[in-house]
């Protein structure tokens, strides 16, 4: 449950700190990227909660990570990749602490 209440709190502050004139909409598109997460509905089942997300999902895979760090390096799309970046970041931290490894 913590997690998941993370993934409100980081972006939010990310927001406010890195963008602080336009923090509602920073926090709004940052929020958007967490429909990454509809990878997990092609999951059986759906919920595991021993399950590490990354390297697991489609949407989760190692090298799309990467693709999202580069994402955060382009100005139009940076609130984007940032959004993906810090879900994939406290996926992996999630992964370390509930499994022992940062990817599956």
């Amino acid at each position: 449950m913590f997690h998941l209440f993370l993934h409100f709190l980081v972006p939010a502050l990310m927001a406010v700190f890195f963008f602080p004139k336009r923090w509602k909409r920073a926090y709004l598109i940052m929020m958007a990227t967490m429909l990454v997460d509809i990878d997990h509905l092609l999951a059986n089942p759906v919920y595991d909660p021993g399950r590490c997300s990354i390297g697991f999902h489609a949407l989760h895979q190692l090298w799309l990570v990467l693709l999202y760090i580069l994402l955060c390096f382009v100005p139009r799309t940076r609130l984007i990749g940032l959004g993906l970046t810090i879900h994939m970041a406290l996926d992996a931290i999630d992964c370390k602490m509930t499994n022992g490894m940062w990817i599956t």
